[in-house]
């Protein structure tokens, strides 16, 4: 493999947003348990798990609506994220 190969194959993988957004949305939903066993608390915590969930959930969403998007070949999708 010559370096540029290589680079362009790391530069690749890093930009990849899917491991964050799972990694991300896994650990607000560890975080949600543990709020949740601890009983009242962290209970004022609760809503801000529940909201680091969601907000992991849509950007999954956003970002398989932009793929499937680019992937068809629409003229307002994001390049790159195939």
């Amino acid at each position: 493999m010559n370096p540029a190969h290589t680079a362009a194959a790391r530069t690749r993988r890093l930009a990849d947003p899917r491991p964050a957004l799972a990694i991300g949305t896994a650990l607000w939903v560890v975080a949600t348990v543990v709020v949740l066993l601890g009983g009242d608390r962290w209970s004022d915590i609760l809503p801000v798990c529940i909201a680091g969930i969601l907000v992991g959930l849509l950007g999954s969403a956003l970002f398989l609506a932009q793929r499937r998007a680019a992937r068809r070949g629409h003229r307002g999708a994001q390049v790159g994220l195939d």
